[in-house]
C-alpha cells in the first residue's frame, strides 16, 4: 500500500462535480483483454482488442513502458465501453480501460473472475 504521503497534490485532486444524469450516460462494463500488440514507433501505448461479452472493441493502452503485450493477455478489466471513437497513432479506440495512476503507471481496475464478461457496473 502507498501512503497517500507519496501522491502530489495534483494526485489527490478531485475534479469538479458532474450530475447523476452525467454519470448515468457512462457505459462501464467487465471486459477481458483478448488481444495485445506493439505499435511501431510508440513507447508508452499498445493496441489491444477487448471482450464485452456482446462485442469485442479495439483499445489504445498505457502503459506499454511497464508492461509487455503477453502479459495484459487474459486480463479482466473494467472499462467505458461507449466513448466516441478517438484515432491515436493510427489506430482507432472504441473504449477506455480504466486504472488507477500512480506517477504515470496504470494499475488497472479489475473485478474477481465470477463476473460475466460484459456485465454493467453502477
Amino acid at each position: 500500500m502507498i501512503s497517500k504521503s507519496f501522491l502530489t497534490a495534483e494526485q489527490t485532486k478531485i475534479m469538479p462535480e458532474i450530475s447523476y444524469n452525467d454519470f448515468l450516460k457512462l457505459d462501464i462494463r467487465v471486459a477481458k483483454i483478448l488481444e495485445v500488440e506493439k505499435i511501431p514507433g510508440k513507447s508508452r501505448i499498445l493496441k489491444g482488442i477487448i471482450d464485452l461479452g456482446s462485442k469485442k472493441c479495439d483499445v489504445i493502452i498505457g502503459g506499454a513502458e511497464f508492461f509487455e503485450p503477453d502479459e495484459m493477455v487474459g486480463k479482466i478489466v473494467i472499462v467505458i465501453a461507449n466513448l466516441e471513437t478517438k484515432k491515436l497513432a493510427g489506430v482507432e479506440s472504441n473504449a477506455m480501460l480504466l486504472a488507477a495512476d500512480l506517477n504515470d503507471k496504470p494499475y488497472w481496475l479489475t473485478v474477481s473472475d465470477e463476473v460475466p464478461i460484459g456485465t454493467k457496473i453502477k
